[in-house]
């Protein structure tokens, strides 16, 4: 799929309000054409798996199904077919987010061939790599696996025990699991499609070692018969994602060619020496791995366009059914006419919004990066840090939103014909894989803190929550235009805070800059007394996790409203504008409400106001009730997708 071609006809043929067309440019943004075309061209019959298949028929579907969209253009995008071929990360990340859209065992095994597997290959191998193995890749020829993750170590990437070690009178390598622990585990296309691993290790020259590199070893022959010296497992039936072959990986002193390792970043000459164009190991390590970046830019959309489907079930079916009736509803009250299901609903797709805008942000960034821009090393940091938070922040809220979409369906969310159970199943390991979430958020907070490593080691230095405060500013916090809005608004609310109401943007802005600027400050101050308190080391900063995660989820929430308030001031459509203003101010107080503890506790607001806040989101959500419908079409999940028979007309 060139996702720059017209579309040749109306997607998916909708029939939307005018109110919910203008939504969904506006939530689209940057991308509304791109993402216009994908809908339009996308096969989108059978696009779910049979919820009656077992583990095997779920994988022949699954497998047979990607074979069918990559024929159509919906699988390789953005993997170049050979070397200085053209990726494209904007059409690779907007191919996941249309597949998405449908099934999700079909969008994680097109992330493993394409995205992983493919993408290790593009960005760690070199010319001969691309020219050897990308046409297979992209052709489903050559099925691969992305074997990082071992039973022993998951978000430790750098401690990972299997060794690829160099054997220089034979001039290759040999790749071996010393330990029950080295095992490669969860790999997506082990248990049984992979013909080929791309699989990371520590890299042993001369019995030097030299970190972590990744090798291509091939694990099956034609016939599906694993190799000598590799051992397959496979890890059955899973809470979800039943189209995915995953299992685990040993390799028993497997020897493959020297020229097997993606070397673009450091391999070993014909003379058995290490090389790399970079010398640090540290910042090796960290290049190696942040340009596989992509993939949790990807999931985290993915995960997000899951929660849409669910939320766009869950209200499509509020709006028709009716429970009890009542003055003057002899027929009963729709569900969505309670106020108690519209706050189960609308500040979820008030999220789904905020959180919409700024992944348009965070594939700007992307595109910045791995396009055709210049771009720098501080980008690309920057980057990560961006890709970490929202990964986690978008697979958080999926898990969320899909929960309370099947509850908000009653017994009927409970029917596996009506989508909900599947795809809760399904989008649960989300919060998993790509990075813990968890552990994504100690990197967003380490990354506030600048130079992380510094930071800690300077604690006990004078001045060094300043310091660590003024990094803020320097690094992760830099100011892009969505931010220095919010700034500007923020300011103007600090200036005459008696003249604001709960609905003002600006203090919306103020709220969520001074959360986030005084946990931050806060934490340095406690690291600096940790540091300074001596005794269990560990332990002190151990107790500081909360705080770390705190921080975390306040910098990217402020980041979200920011990017929300930025699409808002571009958006054309008057009508349009006027209701996402207030989807705004609801995703804004929804947020605050859930920090009401934390507000009062450092005197954000006063008691009445926060009190006042619940009649506040109340209103608005009675506002918003008229436009509920326009509001799910906004979030781009065509009807016709949605076969969820609680929805049959």
């Amino acid at each position: 799929m060139t996702l720059t071609d017209e579309p040749t006809a109306p997607a998916t043929d909708e029939r939307l309000t005018t109110l919910g067309a203008a939504l969904r440019t506006a939530l689209d943004g940057p991308y509304a054409r791109e993402r216009a075309v994908a809908l339009a061209t996308f096969p989108a019959d059978d696009a779910l798996r049979p919820v009656a298949y077992d583990v095997e028929q779920s994988r022949d579907w699954c497998l047979a199904r990607l074979r069918a969209l990559d024929a159509a253009g919906f699988g390789s995008a953005g993997v170049p077919e050979r070397a200085g071929g053209h990726a494209d990360p904007l059409e690779a990340v907007l191919t996941f987010e249309t597949l998405a859209k449908a099934d999700l065992s079909v969008t994680i095994k097109s992330g493993v061939q394409f995205g992983l597997f493919g993408g290790a290959i593009a960005n760690l191998g070199t010319a001969w790599h691309h020219d050897a193995f990308l046409p297979g890749v992209t052709s489903m020829e050559l099925l691969g696996c992305f074997a990082m993750t071992e039973l022993g170590h998951g978000s430790d990437v750098a401690s990972l025990e299997t060794t690829i070690t160099y054997l220089p009178e034979t001039d290759e390598f040999e790749v071996h699991s010393p330990t029950l622990a080295a095992t490669k585990a969860y790999i997506g296309n082990a248990a049984r499609d992979g013909r080929m691993a791309a699989v990371f290790g520590q890299l042993v020259v001369a019995g030097e070692r030299h970190g972590v590199h990744t090798i291509l070893v091939p694990i099956r022959d034609e016939s599906g018969r694993t190799l000598p010296g590799v051992t397959a497992g496979d890890h059955g039936h899973k809470g979800g994602l039943l189209g995915i072959d995953n299992g685990t990986l040993t390799f028993d002193h497997v020897r493959v060619p020297r020229r097997m390792l993606l070397d673009r970043y450091g391999g070993v000459d014909a003379d058995g020496t290490y090389g790399s164009p970079i010398e640090d190991p540290t910042r090796r390590f960290f290049t190696m791995l942040g340009t596989l970046v992509r993939g949790r830019v990807c999931v985290g959309g993915g995960g997000a366009m899951a929660a849409r489907r669910a939320l766009s079930i869950a209200t499509r079916h509020a709006l028709r059914r009716r429970q009890f009736p009542a003055p003057g509803r002899p027929d009963g009250v729709l569900l969505l006419d309670y106020v108690v299901h519209q706050r189960r609903l609308l500040p979820l797709i008030a999220q789904a919004y905020a959180l919409g805008a700024a992944q348009n942000e965070l594939i700007a960034a992307l595109v910045h990066v791995q396009g055709d821009d210049a771009s720098t090393e501080r980008d690309q940091r920057e980057l990560e840090t961006f890709a970490a938070g929202m990964k986690a922040m978008q697979t958080w809220f999926a898990n969320r939103a899909v929960h309370e979409a099947r509850e908000a369906c009653g017994g009927a969310g409970y029917i596996s014909e009506n989508e909900l159970t599947a795809l809760r199943g399904d989008v649960d390991i989300f919060a998993t894989f790509e990075g813990d979430n968890t552990v994504l958020m100690q990197l967003v907070t380490k990354a506030l803190l600048g130079d992380f490593r510094h930071a800690w080691s300077a604690l006990d230095r004078s001045g060094v929550v300043q310091a660590t405060t003024r990094a803020v500013g320097e690094m992760v916090m830099e100011r892009t235009a969505a931010g220095l809005m919010l700034d500007r608004l923020a300011s103007t609310a600090r200036r005459r805070p008696e003249e604001t109401t709960l609905v003002d943007r600006g203090w919306h802005a103020l709220m969520f800059e001074d959360r986030e600027r005084h946990s931050l400050e806060s934490l340095a101050r406690r690291m600096r007394a940790a540091a300074k308190s001596g005794g269990d080391t560990f332990e002190a900063f151990n107790r500081l996790g909360p705080h770390v995660q705190f921080v975390a989820r306040a910098h990217m929430e402020r980041v979200t409203l920011a990017a929300f308030v930025k699409a808002i001031d571009t958006c054309a459509d008057r009508e349009a504008r006027d209701v996402l203003e207030r989807v705004c101010s609801l995703y804004a107080l929804s947020s605050i409400a859930g920090d009401r503890a934390w507000y009062l506790e450092h005197n954000r607001v006063t008691a009445g106001r926060s009190k006042a806040i619940g009649d506040q989101i109340d209103a608005l959500c009675r506002e918003l009730r008229p436009h509920a419908l326009a509001l799910v079409e906004g979030l781009g999940i065509p009807r016709g997708w949605l076969t969820a028979a609680v929805l049959a007309d």
